[in-house]
């Protein structure tokens, strides 16, 4: 076996790499699930190529920090596949987070889709190599593949456990965690002898691959920075020392235009929406929420802090922690001690709990 070590500068590239394309692709997606589907396919299709890219990225920037006592090459074929098998892969898992409900056995599957992508495409950039023969051992196989499916899954239910920017730089962590361990994992569980057809053409060397990496490594670097500027939200614009005396043909403000709202579901594995005018109440569960409306309970991809920011200019109040309440459809107010108990779509429709730190802006909206 050849002796072999890495530059660790590549190495710390190689980990800013993998951060910079998994914050990039949390990023792009947050919020998809409520465009339209054609939209959202090519939103989906944005970030699948910057989280596949960014694996693809991450392991070569690594392997030209690879130091052998021979020169290697890549076959230029089994690179291209190794890239198209993480962007295909990371696709599939995003389709399944975006397009259909999120519970726990889609988010456990979509992770397990991207530690097995992971895991894929650096068995196959490895079979690439020319002038050497990378040889693996179980231990690193299985090593390997088990972190990167462990690791993956923890990512995506942090970045998908809510839609708010911790979790989306939760998730950026975890997905760099996965793909860097996995690479250096596999790596320890790999040996290398030298190839005996070493007059063999030679296909990619390290030159070139560096300019395709450095390619996809500034395009990514452009996509993270255009995303980040606006991640954070902007200051707020400061209040003028004197407010100006009201002009007599000024216009009043605009209200919230609640004709156009609408609250998605999904059924079936399509997402449909329903006015809000029709819901008694939104109830908590888990991350996600469900629309009451008649006997009917409703899954919603929203989760109950995202719901309550939409549905205020509907007049939809928060009475309890896992409940919003449309005070339009409640046919009976009952109080109980320091709480209430409001009953909606009639005395036998669903009771909706209200807390007793809610209670006085119900009694409010209901005018008792």
């Amino acid at each position: 076996m050849l002796d072999f070590s890495h530059d660790w500068r590549l190495v710390l590239a190689s980990l800013a790499i993998a951060l910079m394309a998994g914050f990039t692709g949390l990023s792009l997606t947050r919020g998809a699930s409520r465009l339209a589907p054609a939209h959202r396919k090519a939103v989906v299709a944005m970030a699948a190529i910057v989280l596949g890219g960014g694996i693809w990225s991450m392991h070569f920037v690594a392997m030209l920090g690879l130091r052998l006592p021979i020169l290697y090459f890549y076959d230029p074929l089994a690179t291209l596949i190794s890239a198209l098998a993480a962007i295909l892969m990371t696709g599939l898992a995003l389709l399944i987070l975006h397009f259909r409900p999120r519970t726990t056995a889609s988010l456990t599957v979509a992770g397990a889709i991207i530690g097995a992508g992971i895991s894929v495409m650096h068995y196959l950039g490895m079979s690439g190599m020319e002038l050497c023969i990378p040889v693996f051992t179980p231990f690193g196989v299985a090593g390997a593949g088990l972190a990167s499916v462990i690791l993956s899954i923890l990512a995506v239910r942090l970045a998908y456990g809510e839609r708010g920017r911790r979790n989306i730089v939760q998730g950026t962590l975890g997905f760099g965690l996965a793909v860097t361990a996995v690479h250096f994992i596999a790596m320890a569980g790999t040996g290398f002898l030298p190839a005996d057809d070493a007059a063999r053409a030679p296909g990619i060397g390290n030159e070139t691959l560096a300019i395709l990496v450095t390619l996809a490594a500034f395009t990514i670097c452009s996509a993270f920075l255009l995303t980040a500027i606006t991640f954070l939200p902007g200051p707020q614009a400061e209040a003028p020392a004197e407010p100006s005396p009201p002009q007599p043909d000024t216009a009043p403000a605009a209200k919230p235009d609640t004709k156009s709202l609408r609250i998605p579901h999904e059924r079936e594995g399509r997402t449909l929406f329903i006015d809000p005018a029709t819901v008694s109440a939104i109830r908590a569960e888990g991350h996600y929420t469900f629309i009451i409306r008649g006997s009917d309970s409703l899954f919603c991809p929203w989760s109950i802090t995202e719901a309550e920011e939409r549905l205020a200019p509907a007049g939809f109040l928060r009475v309890h922690r896992s409940y919003l309440l449309n005070p339009a459809r409640v046919a009976k107010f009952e109080r109980l001690k320091d709480t209430a108990l409001c009953m909606v779509d009639g005395d036998g429709g669903p009771r909706i709990p209200v807390s007793r730190n809610r209670l006085p802006e119900v009694r409010a909206a209901l005018g008792v």
